[in-house]
C-alpha cells in the first residue's frame, strides 16, 4: 500500500545522465523511474554536467536537475557548487535512490546530513583505482552503514563482491529489467540499409567502446574468419581498436560508431547474436544482453563471476567462454554460426528467461515495494 494521499517522492543520485551521456547505468535509471510510475512514485534525478543549461529538464521519466561538473578524479566527477541543489532536492523527496559507485554521492549524503530513508542501487565494485579505492574505502564504508537497503542486481555478484558481503544484512537482488520493444519496428531492412548491413548475417558488440569491453579479444578471435561482426558504439578505445584493425586489414569487422535507439534495436534484431566479451567485473551486469534476450537472439559473454552469467545461462541462452581467450570466443562464434538451429533454440530460451526475470514492469513493482517498505514507519 503506497503512501496515503500522494506519490512517493524519489530523488535518484549519479555523477552523469541524459541528455550528457548514454551507457547502460543511465538506462537502468530511466527504466526504473518509467517502471514505478505506475505503483505512484514520481521521480527526479540529480546529475552533474559539463553545460548545466538548462538546469532541468522534463523528460517522460520525471525531471532531470544538473548542476555543474567542476572535474573529473579518477573517473569520479566532481560538482564543487552542487551543494545548494542537492540539499533543494533532498528536501522535496521522501527517499533518496543512490546509484553506487559515485564517492562524491557519498560526500554530499555525509555533507548534508540526510534524514531521510536512502536507498542504494550497487552497480559495481571499484575495480580499476585500486590504490585510490584503499584511501576511499572509509568514506564508503560510513557512507554505506547510513544506507537503508542496498539492491545488487544480481545473485551472482551479490556473492562475489567483498563489499556486498560485508554489508549482507541490508543487501536485496532485483535484477536489471528494461520495457519489451520487440515489436516496435517494423521496417528493419530500411534503417540497416542505410548503414549498409546485411540483415541476419553478423554477430553485434554493441556498448561504450571502454577498457573493460573485451575488444582486444573480439578482434583476435575475429581474425582471418569468414564471420562478420558490427561494432556499435563509440568510446575511450575507440581510435586505438579502429586503427589495429586497419593495420591487420580485418574487413571483417565494421565499426558504426554511435547510432541512435531505432538503429540500435534494428542491429539487435537482425544479428545473429549478441556478443560482450568483457573480460573485467566493471561489467557487472551487461543490459545489453538482457536487450539481445529480449529480441529472442543467443547471447555469447565471458565469465567474471558477475550478473552476465546470471542473464547468459552457458548452454541454454547463449555461451560462456573464459575471458581473454580469442580462442574459445572464436569457436563460441563459429559454433553458433554454423548451427543456426541451435543459435534459434538458444533465442527463444533467452525470450524466455527476459520475459521471466528481466522485464520492465517487473523490476519497478519490485522498486516501488522497496520505496514503500523504507519509508512506512514514517507514515
Amino acid at each position: 500500500m503506497l503512501k496515503a494521499n500522494s506519490a512517493i517522492r524519489v530523488l535518484h543520485v549519479y555523477r552523469t545522465y541524459y541528455p550528457d551521456s548514454q551507457g547502460g547505468l543511465e538506462e537502468v535509471i530511466r527504466q526504473i523511474c518509467l517502471n514505478t510510475q505506475d505503483a505512484g512514485v514520481e521521480s527526479r534525478v540529480f546529475a552533474l554536467s559539463p553545460s548545466p543549461d538548462p538546469i532541468s529538464i522534463l523528460r517522460p521519466e520525471g525531471l532531470v536537475y544538473r548542476s555543474q561538473r567542476s572535474f573529473s578524479l579518477a573517473s569520479c566527477d566532481i560538482g564543487l557548487f552542487s551543494l545548494p541543489l542537492f540539499t533543494e532536492l533532498v528536501s522535496w523527496c521522501d527517499v533518496i535512490h543512490y546509484h553506487f559507485p559515485w564517492p562524491f554521492g557519498d560526500l554530499l549524503h555525509l555533507l548534508v546530513k540526510v534524514d531521510k530513508p536512502a536507498i542504494l542501487t550497487y552497480h559495481s565494485d571499484i575495480v580499476r583505482q585500486q590504490f585510490l579505492s584503499k584511501l576511499y574505502r572509509p568514506l564508503m564504508r560510513k557512507f554505506l552503514k547510513k544506507i537503508n537497503t542496498i539492491i545488487c542486481t544480481s545473485p551472482n555478484y551479490a556473492r562475489s563482491s567483498y563489499v556486498l558481503a560485508e554489508m549482507s544484512h541490508k543487501v536485496q537482488v532485483i535484477p536489471i529489467g528494461i520495457d519489451d520493444r520487440l515489436n516496435e519496428l517494423s521496417d528493419i531492412d530500411k534503417d540497416l540499409g542505410l548503414i549498409e548491413i546485411p540483415t541476419g548475417n553478423f554477430f553485434l558488440f554493441l556498448g561504450v567502446l571502454r577498457y573493460y569491453k573485451g575488444l582486444h579479444t573480439l578482434l583476435e578471435a575475429m581474425k582471418g574468419q569468414s564471420l562478420h561482426c558490427v561494432v556499435a558504439g563509440s568510446g575511450p578505445l575507440e581510435k586505438k581498436i579502429r586503427r589495429y584493425a586497419d593495420e591487420n586489414n580485418m574487413e571483417n569487422v565494421q565499426f558504426l560508431g554511435s547510432v541512435d535507439e531505432r538503429v540500435k534495436l534494428s542491429l539487435l534484431r537482425a544479428c545473429s547474436g549478441l556478443v560482450l566479451p568483457s573480460h573485467l567485473r566493471s561489467e557487472a551486469f551487461g543490459v545489453v544482453l538482457v536487450e539481445a534476450a529480449m529480441m529472442g537472439k543467443p547471447l555469447i559473454s565471458a565469465e567474471i563471476g558477475t550478473g552476465t552469467s546470471y542473464v547468459n545461462l552457458d548452454g541454454v541462452t547463449g555461451i560462456v567462454v573464459p575471458p581473454n581467450s580469442p580462442e574459445h570466443l572464436r569457436k563460441a562464434l563459429l559454433r553458433l554460426a554454423r548451427n543456426p538451429g541451435l543459435a534459434e533454440k538458444m533465442g527463444e530460451a533467452a525470450r524466455s528467461r527476459y520475459e521471466a526475470h528481466f522485464s520492465g514492469p517487473g523490476m519497478g513493482s519490485q522498486y516501488a515495494k522497496v520505496y514503500q517498505r523504507v519509508i512506512s514507519p514514517l507514515y
